[in-house]
């Protein structure tokens, strides 16, 4: 097996005859992958590797590619459907990444409600491009919170079971299931999931981290550079109840413009708007499954605020903060729910309207809004095994 000293840096350049390595970190929306993600391209580049992301979702306008961009970290998105539907758009995007900027590590985030990635990205990249790519094991990511309830452990609002169908399926087909937000929960709480994973999904390897406090990565980060994806065949997948999931689970986009000549705070127009997106959709009884916003200000190179939600019952956090006052900024909102897209709809243009009555002087200008329902899977490629 390749260990961490075939991430040569430079692989081109050098003209060493070394695979890039290809690493995808899956995981449900609002498990931190974005988080995840970063810390892992950030322990990459330290080691002197170029790093390439490419992010991915059913539509456009995607915060996290801003807010890897913003980090510096070359990215390439790819919108309009998943990665098992645009197989040749992923592969497109490394090629791009390669002419610009010659990666030594791929990092690919898939979209969050998606499955079967094994069979129909995995297997087909290394059975088609192996000569040009090493794959890591598949790591999938998940909030303590949220799995706990999933796996029937602890109380709480709970998605559909067509939707918890997709999420079952995701830690099934995981080579490496990583617990982020380890600070969230108790230890004791902690070793009943990590049991319960065990006992559920016992072929997976278990790490506990928290990418927000850079807790616990060393042994996940050590996996991603020593070991290669092994043989084994793929797990059997009901596309009809998969794809009657990913529908329950409506999707909005939008970009906003925000300004004000007496300038506003940042943070505060983040914050409050979260609360009330939260609010329409509790009262609606439609449960969150993510929402994450950017505020980018004008003329203001590599500042950016970052707010994340990822529950009806969870505070909206910023993971990033603004440090001065803002007078112009684009606002990006992506918002999945386990509700009818109008519904979202609605959360988002009731929010940009009480902030337009709470912050004085804010004028606020919605230049994109899609929202939608995710059609039905139907992957490029799809092989049931490989050796």
């Amino acid at each position: 097996m390749p260990s961490e000293k075939t991430l040569t840096p430079h692989r081109v350049a050098t003209g060493a005859p070394v695979r890039a390595r290809y690493i995808m970190v899956g995981g449900f929306v609002g498990a931190g992958k974005t988080t995840s993600v970063a810390r892992l391209a950030t322990h990459f580049v330290g080691q002197g590797l170029r790093v390439g992301l490419i992010t991915n979702d059913q539509g456009s306008e995607l915060v996290d590619t801003t807010t890897f961009r913003a980090r510096g970290f070359a990215t390439e998105e790819i919108p309009g459907g998943c990665f098992s539907c645009r197989f040749d758009s992923l592969i497109e995007a490394a090629r791009r990444l390669t002419a610009q900027t010659q990666p030594d590590v791929f990092i690919a985030e898939p979209v969050g409600s998606s499955t079967d990635l094994v069979a129909t990205v995995t297997y087909p990249l290394r059975r088609m491009y192996g000569a040009d790519y090493s794959v890591a094991p598949l790591s999938v990511v998940v909030d303590p919170i949220r799995a706990a309830r999933v796996l029937g452990l602890e109380e709480g609002a709970k998605f559909s079971d067509k939707v918890t169908y997709i999420y079952r399926k995701q830690l099934e087909e995981a080579d490496l299931i990583v617990i982020n937000k380890s600070d969230l929960i108790s230890s004791e709480r902690m070793a009943r999931l990590h049991q319960a994973l065990h006992g559920s999904f016992p072929k997976a390897e278990i790490f506990e981290i928290s990418a927000r406090h850079g807790q616990g990565l060393e042994a996940w980060f050590e996996r991603l550079e020593g070991a290669e994806q092994g043989p084994g065949s793929a797990m059997e997948v009901d596309y009809q109840v998969y794809a009657q999931g990913e529908a329950l689970l409506g999707s909005l986009n939008a970009t906003v413009r925000a300004s004000s000549r007496k300038g506003f705070d940042g943070n505060r127009l983040l914050k409050l708007l979260a609360i009330e997106i939260q609010r329409v959709l509790a009262g609606n009884r439609a449960e969150l499954a993510h929402l994450k916003m950017t505020l980018a200000p004008e003329f203001v190179l590599g500042e950016i605020g970052v707010i994340n939600s990822v529950r009806n019952d969870s505070v909206p956090e910023l993971a990033l903060e603004l440090s001065e006052p803002v007078e112009s900024g684009q606002l990006i909102i992506n918002l999945r729910a386990e509700a009818a897209p109008e519904l979202l709809h609605k959360a988002v243009t009731e929010a940009l309207r009480l902030l337009g009555e709470t912050i004085p002087h804010l004028f606020v200008r919605l230049e994109h809004l899609e929202h939608f329902r995710p059609g039905k899977p139907q992957p490029t490629h799809r092989l049931t095994s490989i050796i």
